[in-house]
This record gives C-alpha cells, sequence and structure tokens, in this order.
C-alpha cells in the first residue's frame, strides 16, 4: 500500500546539497560544528517521501529512522509501515508489540477521519490488523479476545468497507451463523477479494439445498481458483478440487458457465492471458 507514495520529491536532495555548499558560520564569526542532516531537518510529510525512497532501495535502517520521525509527527503512513515492518521482521527484528503499538497509534490518532480521506485504507488496513491480533492474543502483552476482534473488524468492514476487515468476519461467522458469513464473504468477494471469493462459494455451497445453488457455490471457488496466486493458491486449488470431486456433472457443468460468464465481465485479462497467440 506504501507504494501509493508515488516518487520521492527533491527536497531531501535539496538539502544535501545545500548542507554541502560551504561551513556555516556561527553567531561569533567561528566555523560552526558540523551537523548531519537528518529526518529532523524535514517536515513530517518530507520525511515520510525520503523514508519510502530509503525502503525501496534497501536502505532500511535509514527508513526506519525517517519514517519513525514521520509516525511520531502524525503521519499514518509512516506508522502504518513501521508497523507492517516489526509485524514481518522486514529490515528490523520480527517485534509484535511494536508492531501492535503503531498500530493502535494509527487508530488512536485517526480511527474517526471519514472514509474517503487519503489516509484511510491505511487507517482502515490498521484496524484489521488490530482486530487480528486481538483474535491470536500477544503472550504477557495483548490478551486473546475474540469479542474485541469482532468489533474492531465490524468497524473496518462498516464505516471503511474494508475488503480484508469483512473477510475475518465472514470467518467469524461461518461456523455458527452461515447466513452473516455469506453476507460479510459476499460483500468482500464483489470487491475482488480472492479468499473471501473462495469462502463465500464454500459456505454456499454447504447450504445449498438444489444443484443451482451448489453450482453457484462452485462457481465462486472456480472464480477464486482462476485469481489466486501465492500463499492463496494452494488452499484454494485444494478447496477447489475438494468440491469439484463430489460434484455432479450438472453442477459442475453450470458452475463453469457462471464462472467464464463473471470472468468474462469482471476480468477479461484473464482471458486474455490464457489465450495462445496464433503460429
Amino acid at each position: 500500500m506504501i507504494q501509493r507514495l508515488g516518487k520521492t520529491g527533491t527536497v531531501l536532495g535539496a538539502l544535501m546539497i545545500a548542507g554541502m555548499a560551504g561551513e556555516a558560520l556561527a553567531f561569533d564569526g567561528q566555523p560552526a560544528a558540523p551537523r548531519t542532516i537528518g529526518p529532523q531537518d524535514l517536515s513530517p510529510s518530507e520525511a515520510l517521501r525520503a523514508g519510502a525512497r530509503q525502503y525501496y532501495s534497501g536502505d532500511k535502517a535509514a527508513a526506519l529512522s525517517s519514517l519513525q520521525y514521520a509516525a511520531e509527527n502524525g503521519q499514518p503512513m509512516a506508522a502504518w509501515k513501521l508497523g507492517e515492518m516489526y509485524s514481518k521482521g522486514d529490515g528490523v527484528k520480527e517485534d509484535d508489540l511494536k508492531a501492535f503499538e503503531y498500530y493502535s497509534q494509527i487508530v488512536r490518532e485517526h480511527g474517526d477521519d471519514r472514509p474517503d480521506a487519503p489516509d484511510a485504507p491505511f487507517v482502515s488496513s490498521a484496524f484489521v490488523a488490530l482486530g487480528s491480533y486481538y483474535l491470536t492474543g500477544i503472550d504477557g502483552a495483548v490478551p486473546q479476545s475474540e469479542s474485541r476482534a469482532r468489533q474492531i473488524f465490524t468497524h473496518a468492514a462498516s464505516y471503511f468497507g474494508d475488503a480484508a476487515a469483512q473477510y475475518e468476519l465472514g470467518r467469524m461467522y461461518q461456523k455458527n451463523n452461515s447466513r452473516m458469513a455469506v453476507r460479510w464473504y459476499n460483500l468482500a468477494a464483489l470487491k475482488g477479494h480472492v479468499g473471501a471469493q473462495a469462502r463465500l462459494g464454500e459456505t454456499l455451497y454447504e447450504i445449498g439445498n438444489s444443484e443451482k445453488k451448489k453450482a453457484r457455490g462452485l462457481m465462486w471457488m472456480t472464480v477464486a481458483r482462476a485469481q489466486a496466486s501465492g500463499v492463496d493458491a494452494s488452499w484454494i486449488n485444494a478447496m477447489h478440487e475438494q468440491y469439484f470431486a463430489v460434484s455432479p456433472e450438472t453442477v459442475r457443468q453450470q458452475a463453469r458457465s457462471l464462472a467464464d460468464g463473471w470472468i468474462e465481465q469482471n476480468r477479461p485479462d484473464i482471458l486474455a492471458s490464457q489465450q495462445v497467440p496464433s503460429q
């Protein structure tokens, strides 16, 4: 998500050039002590851009300093990126509690921001991250609380319309409230959340009492399989194969037809990539 920052400006470069232009004089006429330019010489937004540039150029130590300064001075994108870095051990030692604290800062300072605000995707993502931590807990620091996790996911899903939060709610409801699970999965699936599409298909298939309804479930699993990549591909492919194997041929045919129509309308790029150039 931080890639949405765009190209880094030239402010940092200008400051560096100015710093090398000559030796500054103190008020008494004597040369001033040399000083290294750091994030404190930049505005918070400039420090954010510098941190993004440093991160993607591979200098994560410098990025950490710039992002910390930006986060401490009200930049939610910087706090979000720091949360991601600490949660994954990306350029820093993995530390879930530090990640939790950065996500909490975002929610505390920006939780009431408008859902169409420029920083809203980072705020809603922070809500989802916090919900996930409450769902599992952090040993000795954050108690596990399913009710708190559901409350946080519900806010992100309803107020921000966050697809990841809607997916997480679907998973929480799937075991004991299929109707609610379908509701949340469907909202996320329509936004293109591949995991939600697969789970929606699974839920619809399980509660379906006719071939038409089961075909609708298998259709969503087929749509998800066509788009799955990375870590999602394995479990989505396995799920599809499991339900495809036990489905009558009539259900399979209906599901294929529905899936082809959905992909043609919503993901024509997939069809284009599957076409083999003629020789």
